[in-house]
């Protein structure tokens, strides 16, 4: 049984490209830009990165794509930090196998959806789990049931956490009642927040990790927020959690990939396009999430992170 917990700060990675007819949809990976920005979360204090999840795209990628961002993301990390790579597929025999890549590429762990593309029972997801675990890294399962239209209650997750290798549930249903259930059925799961607006208080009660999409945009305030929360600091991560969290939001939305770039945008960072199916923010979803940003960016530059 490996011992890696896949907690701390997990930054689910933004997936920068570059223009390029002859790429798919006219927009090649910047695996070079990649590198810098997973460089950049490590450096600013966050435990790790997550290549190839959702808000990395991993759908819209070919295979060749997908693995180099994964080795992309191991190679800039190195030794400072962890890499849980998505292993997401539309059954166990594809979710194994990019989980057997991982392994080959250095990575620390992967984060598993349940069976992608169809409404599998319990049985079926308990199958989906075991392949992949038995690969032999760590293995984060995934619950979110918006997208899979699969929901993990947590007796089920409880269950799943049994198999040898299932080491923690990145929770993404906005129940935060769940994290102490799961702490009472599963005592050894970690629990990770996987909302950005529900992570202050799925960590108050009890959650140890937060697989996170706005630390893209807000790496160390992100961290401190974390840590304010670990150490029990009610009043200081009340208020600054008050003034991020309206960005936050946007991490819960269905446009969430084309928020959080936009928000790098606006702190100085490369956000750039999404591949089909994703577009464009409209006028209206664009001022509502610079508002948004706005606050939280005008607070920080009040009450600046010490490094």
């Amino acid at each position: 049984m490996t011992q890696e917990k896949l907690d701390g700060v997990i930054v689910a990675t933004a997936l920068p490209y570059a223009e390029d007819l002859s790429a798919p949809a006219g927009l090649r990976v910047d695996l070079d830009r990649y590198a810098e920005h997973c460089r950049w979360l490590i450096d600013n204090g966050c435990r790790g990165v997550g290549p190839n999840g959702s808000l990395g795209e991993y759908s819209s990628l070919t295979e060749d794509e997908r693995r180099a961002v994964a080795r992309t993301a191991i190679d800039a990390v190195g030794d400072d930090g962890i890499v849980v790579v998505g292993v997401h597929g539309v059954g166990a025999h594809q979710a194994r196998e990019w989980a057997e890549k991982a392994a080959e590429d250095g990575a620390h762990g992967v984060l598993c959806l349940p069976p992608t593309m169809y409404r599998a029972n319990t049985s079926e997801v308990i199958h989906h789990f075991e392949q992949v675990a038995s690969v032999g890294l760590p293995v984060m399962a995934y619950n979110n049931p918006i997208d899979t239209k699969v929901d993990m209650l947590p007796p089920v997750l409880a269950e799943i956490a049994e198999l040898d290798n299932v080491v923690a549930v990145k929770e993404f249903s906005g129940d935060v009642r769940r994290v102490l259930e799961l702490r009472e059925l599963a005592p050894e799961l970690t629990i990770v927040a996987g909302a950005d607006d529900v992570a202050l208080e799925a960590l108050l009660m009890g959650a140890t990790g937060w697989f996170a999409g706005f630390p893209n945009v807000f790496p160390a305030e992100s961290v401190h927020l974390f840590s304010l929360a670990q150490h029990g600091k009610l009043t200081e991560a009340r208020e600054l959690y008050e003034q991020l969290v309206a960005a936050f939001r946007w991490d819960s939305r269905i446009e969430f990939v084309q928020a959080i770039k936009r928000g790098m945008e606006m702190v100085g960072r490369f956000g750039g396009p999404c591949r089909p199916p994703r577009g464009p923010l409209n006028a209206e979803q664009l001022a509502a999430l610079e508002a948004d940003m706005r606050r939280a960016i005008d607070h920080l530059a009040a009450n600046p992170v010490a490094s």
